[in-house]
């Protein structure tokens, strides 16, 4: 059946099972949700509390620039404080040009590390290239860590590029530039696995991606990776953007490849708004993954867009009321409760769609409109179980939340 037409994606693409730290990568697990720093890896502290940061809102896995012995030395610390903290969030080292010198040299940031991401076309140059890469490979071995393997058009390596180009100007009909950066990209990846497990990586300790920054090029390179490979992929479109533009497009890109059940970890790389939050990339890609029925993190709220029924602003502050209601009390509520993050909830604006949506939700409330009667029904579950009035309807409203939450979920560790 047409997946469109079945209101479901595709089955997992099957790949081979990676361990990094306490998270399985592949199709035999859940898609997970990965990130990146922005600091100063030298600077223990700062890197310390982002990555904290990160994990609290949902990063399954973080990702560390190690780009100098200071930022090397650092590692240890960090994995140190996060321990301090009880957070056991996995760390990803991503090395460039030097990383076969810095693991090497400081074996104790190897240790710490549960997985190492190395470019293939950042490794080195000419001969040094594949004694550099195999550098890397043995330490990835000596300590047992898994490699993503990560191509990126924007360093990719000259050498493939060079290879395929002569090919594909011997063709009967030569392929367009689009397409042969393309296919260096997935040979650049499935060579160097190669490579690697020639080296000594075990084939379960491998994870590849094949990043760009056009939707659809995106969409090509991993659809011909996943026929060619059984490796876990980790998706994410390059240097997406900012604001709307960055999520629309990396929204755009994964979900068609989620759909298709390609894609075992995804990163939204979205360049923050001036002092905005760096857990915003984390909470995009948890809400793609929710909307498109493949994980569930929190409770979504349902709310509409508003219109000339809608004049009053009540409905807006509610709905965000809500949600940012709902987005603090989810720590909380994971630890107490098992299921909560499937609830999901609904604030409507006026009677046209506002019962009927509220009905669909576990909860929901439907405000009045411009004009209509001063009331706002509550539903839970289907049934109309008290209107509010008044002033105090968001106090009231998430009030009712929290007893819905503590009556309907079973409690963590209680008998069955």
């Amino acid at each position: 059946m047409d997946l469109l037409l079945s209101g479901r994606a595709a089955p997992r693409r099957q790949t081979r099972l990676v361990r990094v730290g306490n998270v399985l990568i592949g199709s035999a697990g859940p898609v997970v949700v990965q990130s990146m720093t922005n600091t100063d890896t030298a600077d223990d502290f700062a890197t310390t509390m982002q990555v904290a940061q990160l994990a609290r809102a949902g990063s399954e896995l973080v990702r560390i620039t190690v780009n100098n012995d200071e930022a090397a030395k650092a590692v240890p610390k960090i994995r140190e404080k996060l321990l301090q903290m009880n957070l056991d969030v996995p760390l990803v080292g991503d090395f460039h040009y030097n990383g076969h010198k810095l693991l090497s040299d400081n074996p104790a940031c190897a240790e710490a590390l549960d997985k190492l991401r190395i470019n293939p076309g950042n490794v080195g140059q000419g001969a040094k290239r594949d004694t550099q890469f195999a550098s890397i490979v043995e330490m990835a071995c000596k300590y047992d860590k898994p490699v993503r393997i990560g191509v990126n058009w924007g360093s990719l390596d000259q050498s493939v590029l060079a290879r395929i180009m002569d090919e594909n100007a011997k063709r009967a009909v030569p392929l367009d530039a689009g397409a042969v950066m393309r296919e260096a990209l997935v040979t650049s990846a499935l060579e160097s696995a190669a490579k690697a497990e020639e080296y000594g990586l075990g084939g379960d300790k491998i994870i590849l991606s094949a990043k760009v920054s056009s939707v659809q090029d995106l969409i090509a390179v991993y659809r011909d990776m996943a026929a060619k490979c059984d490796y876990p992929l980790h998706l994410g479109l390059t240097e997406a953007g900012m604001g709307s533009k960055g999520i629309v497009a990396s929204t755009a890109a994964l979900s068609v490849l989620l759909q298709e059940g390609i894609g075992d970890t995804i990163r939204i790389s979205l360049t923050p708004e001036p002092n905005g939050s760096r857990t915003q990339e984390v909470v995009v890609a948890q809400e793609i993954l929710q909307t498109m029925g493949l994980r569930a993190f929190t409770p979504m709220v349902t709310a509409c867009p508003g219109c000339g029924r809608t004049t009053s602003t009540l409905f807006q502050e509610l709905a965000s009321d809500v949600q940012s209601f709902v987005r603090d009390n989810m720590p909380i509520w994971r630890d107490q409760y098992d299921g909560v993050e499937n609830m999901t909830l609904a604030v409507m604006g006026c009677i046209v769609n506002g019962p009927g949506e509220s009905k669909h939700a576990n909860i929901g409330i439907s405000l009045p409109g411009t004009g209509e009667s001063p009331a706002a029904p509550v539903f839970e579950d289907g049934v109309k179980t008290l209107t509010l009035r008044g002033d105090n309807i968001s106090n009231e409203f998430k009030a009712i939340i929290e007893r819905y939450v503590a009556r309907t979920y079973p409690r963590k560790g209680a008998p069955a």
